[in-house]
């Protein structure tokens, strides 16, 4: 199996988990607050799907998101997600006001993986060591294949995994 349809099966296979883990989930368990700082499922499942969506979209391609264009005004948030920059300074009180319809955001959360395996998917195997600036994310320079890896695959790994814990607490399961 070459790289990119390792990177593919992978990210494939953490989508698949991910939308199992919150498929079946209520309003109420999408809006319940966490004791201590940890952020609600909602804005969770959020963070992890548009950060995907900016990642593929504008950083890697430089093309505008979808939640920008095709899913403009559809992607099932109440308000949409502060970014990096002067807005971030809201994000924690964002994630307590955020109200996510579901089904929406799934639609939205299915087209962003559609596109971040159609970006895959074109990828010749030699670009993924071409380089990408991600200091604006803390993270340096890095390569495509980095950021396929850590940004995306790992990435819905780890939030599926605190969404997991989420359901968890409030007695609903875990991963599915």
């Amino acid at each position: 199996m070459d790289t990119i349809a390792l990177l593919r099966e992978a990210l494939a296979d953490s989508h698949a988990t991910l939308e199992r883990t919150v498929a079946d989930l209520d309003q109420e368990a999408l809006d319940w607050v966490p004791p201590g700082t940890a952020n609600p499922i909602g804005a969770t499942l959020v963070h992890v799907v548009v950060s995907e969506d900016l990642m593929v979209s504008t950083i890697l391609t430089g093309a505008p998101p979808l939640l920008a264009t095709t899913f403009a005004g559809r992607t099932g948030l109440s308000e949409p997600m502060p970014m990096p920059g002067p807005a971030w300074a809201d994000y924690a009180a964002w994630t307590r006001r955020l109200r996510l319809d579901l089904p929406s955001h799934l639609a939205y959360a299915r087209a962003v993986w559609a596109a971040s395996d159609a970006f895959l998917a074109r990828q010749p195997e030699a670009d993924l060591d071409r380089g990408v600036d991600l200091t604006m994310l803390g993270r340096g320079h890095r390569t495509v294949a980095w950021a396929a890896l850590r940004m995306l695959v790992s990435h819905v790994d780890q939030i599926t995994g605190e969404i997991a814990c989420l359901t968890g607490l409030q007695g609903r399961g875990g991963y599915a």
